[in-house]
């Protein structure tokens, strides 16, 4: 198993830049590379809700803007203190644009359990005709 220390500690130290005036669910994550960097990002909420952001896309995003395509795990962690996996949409856009990863759902903001992404979602939406590196 490997080691995800400063993964769990990225996720839990940017999640205080979330922005969630309207739900008071402040989520962080952070996104590992399989060359070691780590990407992070938190929610952030709009008025308009469907233009709200989760925390999951906005590191992803982040990296995939960077130039990475290849990546190992993902953690995230809520400020509830419990273990919450990714929401649809981002189990959908992590499993087409990241692979079938390492999915760490944060608890007491040091232990947590951990799932391949396709056990969260399987028999997921994919197009064929869309070739991936991955």
């Amino acid at each position: 198993m490997n080691d995800y220390f400063a993964l769990i500690k990225a996720a839990v130290d940017v999640r205080r830049y979330s922005v969630a005036p309207y739900s008071s669910f402040s989520v962080g994550a952070a996104l590992l590379t399989r060359d070691g960097k780590i990407y992070t990002g938190c929610n952030i909420e709009s008025s308009s809700l469907g233009l709200t952001i989760c925390a999951e896309r906005v590191a992803l995003f982040k990296a995939l803007s960077e130039g990475e395509r290849s990546f190992a795990a993902v953690a995230i962690s809520t400020s509830t203190g419990e273990a919450c996996p990714p929401c649809g949409a981002c189990r959908q856009v992590l499993l087409e644009l990241a692979g079938n990863i390492d999915v760490l759902s944060i608890y007491d903001d040091k232990k947590y359990t951990m799932l391949k992404l396709e056990k969260l979602l399987p028999k997921a939406f994919t197009n064929k005709f869309i070739k991936r590196d991955r």
